[in-house]
């Protein structure tokens, strides 16, 4: 009988915003982590002792998030010393990669129980702290790639110009992701994977990101992030329309997820959420860099011998808006099956877990709707993204 990965528990912290006074400041990065595993393993009632591996996804691995952070949370939860861990790279998608991970593993049979999630502390571990500068990068890399490659945002930029998306477009998006989060938020459906974790100002409980009261007028009204001159200078088809409004938050959080075989699951009494059926992952141009979700939606799709229309709920992570408008305009997916409860922009992007939320809002979508079949994509920095298929138990 074919081996199947389950989710059997979801659970992460609320985001906040990753800056001084944020909901989250203060809190170790570490701690925060070790917090939502405990939570997990509250809430699923599972023996800590029985997990064979914590693979934890982790953008900023330096300063407080150096040196294995998934060991250091594992330890600081108070799980049996027997139980590793491993933290890995893979940028934005690193937590969804964690979750790949840890069901390829049980599905090959290498292991029954295992906790994929990730963490990031952006207003601790501020991303400069592991950013490559032109001059740092090796001589065979510079050979290929002589002028470097260029922020998130002027990549953003460079998608909007290729896919001819206005700054009203990109607002508008904006505006609508504010207005769904807002939404999802009163309905109470994706809140539940929400745990309270404990700060030097007391338990949070709620993403910090989130403004209801967002409009398309009031996004028109911000500058453009990341005009630089000489950026326009080598890009002139720039527009510059990507501002801080209708581009993902700097955040703080964590999240974790139980992947379970599916038998083993049933045996101890836990009720799987969805299985994890299909993975893509994929290498695009670092230089447009965001543009992946496209191949790999389309990679995901073909593997698994589905089309668009097939998919019940996607995830499409919100790193900007122009990176979902051009998805969309590339696979013709119904906007209303996207981001049904907003996204990024609205609820924050903590890099190395968000992930973890994605997966939470996407389940929470199918057990609302009665829908099947659902997919997450993310756009990775450096020219990457996954994309994986999930079946709603």
């Amino acid at each position: 009988m074919a081996r199947r990965a389950v989710i059997a528990g979801l659970v992460r912290s609320p985001w906040g915003r990753g800056r001084e006074g944020g909901i989250l400041a203060g809190v170790h990065p570490v701690d925060l982590y070790a917090q939502v595993l405990r939570a997990l393993v509250r809430r699923t009632g599972i023996d800590p002792a029985m997990v064979e591996d914590v693979i934890t996804g982790c953008v900023i691995q330096a300063g407080e998030q150096a040196g294995n952070i998934g060991r250091q949370a594992v330890l600081a939860a108070g799980f049996p010393v027997t139980v590793p861990a491993v933290t890995l790279d893979r940028k934005c998608g690193s937590a969804q990669q964690a979750i790949d991970f840890a069901a390829q593993a049980i599905i090959a049979g290498a292991a029954d129980v295992v906790i994929a999630g990730g963490v990031e502390m952006m207003g601790t571990v501020p991303m400069r702290a592991n950013r490559l500068g032109r001059d740092n990068l090796g001589p065979m890399l510079r050979a290929r790639w002589p002028d470097g490659f260029v922020h998130q945002g002027v990549a953003a930029e460079l998608i909007a110009a290729r896919w001819n998306l206005t700054r009203r477009a990109l607002d508008a998006y904006a505006a609508r992701s504010h207005a769904r989060a807002a939404a999802a938020r009163a309905s109470g459906q994706p809140q539940r994977d929400i745990v309270a974790v404990d700060t030097p100002r007391g338990p949070a409980d709620t993403d910090e990101g989130l403004r209801p009261d967002t409009t398309p007028e009031g996004l028109a009204a911000l500058r453009p992030a990341f005009h630089d001159e000489a950026v326009a200078r080598a890009y002139p088809q720039i527009r510059w329309a990507v501002t801080a409004g209708n581009s993902s938050q700097v955040s703080d959080g964590a999240g974790a997820v139980l992947m379970m075989e599916e038998r083993a699951a049933l045996r101890l009494g836990l009720t799987p959420r969805a299985a994890v059926t299909g993975f893509a992952v994929v290498g695009d141009d670092p230089i447009l860099m965001l543009a992946g979700v496209i191949p790999a939606t389309r990679r995901l799709l073909q593997r698994s011998g589905l089309t668009v229309a097939d998919i019940d709920a996607w995830e499409v992570n919100e790193a900007f808006a122009s990176v979902v408008l051009a998805w969309k305009a590339e696979t013709g997916a119904d906007p209303d099956r996207v981001n049904a409860y907003g996204g990024a922009i609205a609820l924050g992007h903590p890099v190395g877990a968000s992930g973890v939320r994605l997966f939470g809002n996407l389940l929470a979508r199918l057990e609302e709707t009665g829908g099947r079949l659902g997919v997450v994509t993310m756009c990775e920095s450096g020219g990457m993204a996954n994309a994986t298929l999930v079946e709603r138990a």
